[in-house]
């Protein structure tokens, strides 16, 4: 079993809190790593060792810092195996999603390496005779990341990647279910050569690492996945002391399948959009709304589909549902269920668990007062609800307090271009579904899912501010009697 300390000022560090955590493999039970845990100190400790490396960091030319970061992505690279094998360890993660997310993390290091040059400022109009009025955007300093347990990798690197590139340093406190993918950060960019300081990993507990990163005055922002409780509250402190934040919460996504839309291929999208990562996604296609004529025949579909998706090992290529990230998380799906079945939804297959294990699950008939059709479940179940017309699924669509992503599956072009712009979602596919990134895209949601934008140039907006600044070449006539 590995033993995996903090990182903090480019070292390895025992923790003084005499905390070593066991970290649990999903898929059996097993102690899989010893991870050591900070405490007040700890956290104190790299929040200075970011704030000292920040004003060298934030001066180095780009060219250098880009050249770090691509460095970073070759080693991560080169260690697709090795990491890959890890995040199905530790996360329950599927053989194919693992792989891709390390890949994906790769591109992440690259496009944030594209980014260091990319960041300009620019020149105003005039205000007076002889003056010159620029911007210039810089770093914030000091960000504090908090990163979520389904895609520990790519989404802490999401962050980590672009905060650096833009001038700033980091401190990170992985989710606590999976603290060894962040520290697979730390292992990375050591062997790529980053100065001591620049990025720290601390893994903890919310209560103590996440609140002292949140209070710390040191830092400029915080930047957060996870739950949209969580965030509210992250959200509400940060404001107490005016630190930027940028929150990716929660998603109820919706998928509207009108009736134009071929059946067969609408299932296809809809299993992979419900099923993925065994719905332990924000963006997991968690409300499928039907138009009526092609109701029934997609509902029967989708749950003979559902009920022949592979599962079992994770480590194994074909499978597609693996465990939950712990064992009690199949108490809300059971939840969900129960309460959706007592007041008339049907369960066209699934309910069922062993450990971890939870089957691919169905409900039809899910009306909006069942719990399932407002709160987050994150498993492998997806409820169907019936549609009268596209302007009835418009409303079921929008009726939600999320708004991460939505998809709309039709082959009318019109009706595609005038519901898309209307579905309260900060993402909208049209005839795909709802589980999609991009390196050069806007991501994030609206409502109770998100503020701020991630990837590209907006996350530098984000990691970044702006300053005016005037250079007056002319004396200009002040008054004398003042």
């Amino acid at each position: 079993m590995n033993e995996y300390k903090l990182y903090i000022n480019g070292k390895w560090t025992d923790t003084v809190t005499g905390t070593v955590i066991d970290d649990i493999n999903p898929a059996d039970g097993s102690v899989w790593a010893a991870v050591h845990t900070a405490g007040p100190d700890e956290t104190e400790a790299a929040i200075e060792a970011a704030h000292k490396a920040f004003p060298e960091w934030a001066a180095m030319l780009p060219d250098k810092r880009e050249k770090l970061l691509l460095d970073a992505a070759d080693v991560l690279e080169r260690n697709t195996e090795k990491y890959g094998n890890m995040l199905i360890d530790e996360s329950g993660s599927c053989f194919m999603k693992a792989m891709d997310e390390v890949t994906q993390s790769v591109n992440i290091l690259r496009a944030a390496a594209g980014e260091c040059r990319r960041i300009e400022g620019g020149i105003c109009p005039p205000e007076a005779k002889g003056q010159i009025s620029t911007y210039i955007r810089r770093p914030l300093g000091v960000i504090g990341g908090i990163a979520p347990f389904n895609y520990p990798l790519l989404l802490a690197l999401n962050k980590v990647a672009l905060a650096l590139a833009a001038g700033n340093t980091f401190v990170l406190k992985p989710s606590s279910d999976t603290p060894v993918s962040g520290l697979i950060l730390a292992e990375v960019f050591e062997q790529a050569g980053f100065p001591a300081g620049v990025f720290n990993v601390i893994p903890g507990k919310g209560s103590v690492v996440g609140d002292a990163l949140v209070k710390d005055k040191k830092k400029k922002m915080i930047t957060f996945t996870g739950s949209t409780e969580t965030g509210r509250r992250i959200a509400v402190g940060c404001a107490e002391n005016f630190k930027k934040v940028t929150l990716e919460m929660g998603g109820k996504n919706p998928m509207i399948v009108l009736k134009d839309f071929d059946v067969d291929q609408a299932v296809n999208i809809a299993a992979f959009g419900a099923f993925f990562h065994q719905g332990e996604i924000c963006m997991i296609t968690s409300r499928i709304i039907v138009e009526e004529p092609i109701y029934d025949e997609f509902c029967e579909k989708l749950a003979e589909r559902a009920r022949n998706l592979p599962a079992g090992d994770p480590h194994q290529i074909p499978t597609i549902i693996g465990p939950l990230i712990n064992d009690t998380h199949y108490q809300v799906v059971d939840e969900h269920i129960l309460d959706a079945v007592e007041k008339g939804a049907v369960l066209m297959c699934g309910g069922g668990h062993k450990g971890a294990f939870y089957e691919a699950s169905v409900l039809k008939d899910v009306t909006p007062d069942m719990k399932v059709f407002y709160e987050e479940t994150f498993g492998p179940l997806t409820s169907v609800i019936k549609a009268k017309d596209a302007e009835d699924a418009l409303r079921l669509c929008n009726d939600n307090r999320y708004g991460l992503s939505a998809a709309l599956l039709t082959n009318d072009l019109r009706l595609a271009m005038t519901m898309a712009p209307r579905m309260e979602a900060g993402m909208v596919h049209v005839n795909d579904n709802t589980v999609m990134g991009s390196r050069r895209a806007p991501f994030g949601g609206v409502k109770s899912s998100g503020l701020g934008r991630e990837d590209s140039t907006f996350s530098i907006e984000e990691f970044t501010e702006l300053k005016w600044i005037t250079y007056q070449t002319e004396p200009l006539g002040y008054p004398t009697n003042m």
